[in-house]
C-alpha cells in the first residue's frame, strides 16, 4: 500500500490541474463572446440603429474589429462587466460591432466612416451622431492598461461624446 501512495498523489494532482485548465478554457469561451457578424449587412444595420438613435436622442458607437481579435473581445466583455461604463453606454449610446475579417472586410462602410481607421489597429471606435455624421474616431491602444483597459480613460472617451 505504501508504494502506491506516491502514484496516488500524482494521479490526484493531474486530475486537479486538468480540471482547472478545462474550467479556465470553458470560462474564457463563455466570457469572451463573439459579437462580430461577418454575414451581416453592416450599412443596413447601422442605418437602422441611427433611426433608433434619432428617436431616443442617443449617439452610435461603432466598435471596429473582428472575432479574431483578442483585444476586441476583451473590450466587449470589459464594457459589459464594468457597471459604470455599461450604464453610461446604455443611457447615451447605441453600440454596434463592425466586422473586419477575411470573410467580410466591409470596405464600403469603413471608407464611408473611417477611411484611415485601419491604420489605428483593432479595435477602434467610430462615434456617430444621430444623423450619421462622424464625431470622432479613437484607437483602443490609448485605453489599455496591462492586459485590460483603464476605466478612467474609457469613461473619459465615452463621456466626451455623450449628448
Amino acid at each position: 500500500m505504501m508504494k502506491f501512495i506516491p502514484y496516488l498523489w500524482i494521479f490526484i494532482m493531474v486530475g486537479v490541474s486538468t480540471t482547472s485548465v478545462a474550467q479556465t478554457e470553458i470560462n474564457a469561451t463563455k466570457v469572451l463572446e463573439k459579437p462580430y457578424h461577418p454575414e451581416a449587412d453592416a450599412q443596413a444595420e447601422i442605418d437602422s440603429l441611427l433611426a433608433i438613435a434619432k428617436k431616443e436622442g442617443k449617439r452610435l458607437v461603432i466598435q471596429a474589429g473582428g472575432n479574431w481579435c483578442i483585444w476586441c473581445l476583451r473590450f466587449n466583455t470589459y464594457i459589459q462587466e464594468e457597471k459604470e461604463i455599461a450604464k453610461l453606454l446604455a443611457d447615451n449610446f447605441l453600440y454596434y460591432h463592425l466586422n473586419f475579417s477575411k470573410e467580410n472586410k466591409n470596405e464600403a462602410v469603413f471608407n464611408r466612416y473611417a477611411p484611415e481607421g485601419g491604420k489605428l489597429g483593432y479595435p477602434f471606435f467610430i462615434i456617430l451622431d444621430e444623423k450619421g455624421q462622424v464625431l470622432g474616431i479613437k484607437d483602443s491602444g490609448s485605453l489599455e492598461a496591462g492586459k485590460g483597459y483603464d476605466k478612467a480613460k474609457v469613461l473619459a472617451l465615452f463621456n466626451a461624446y455623450k449628448q
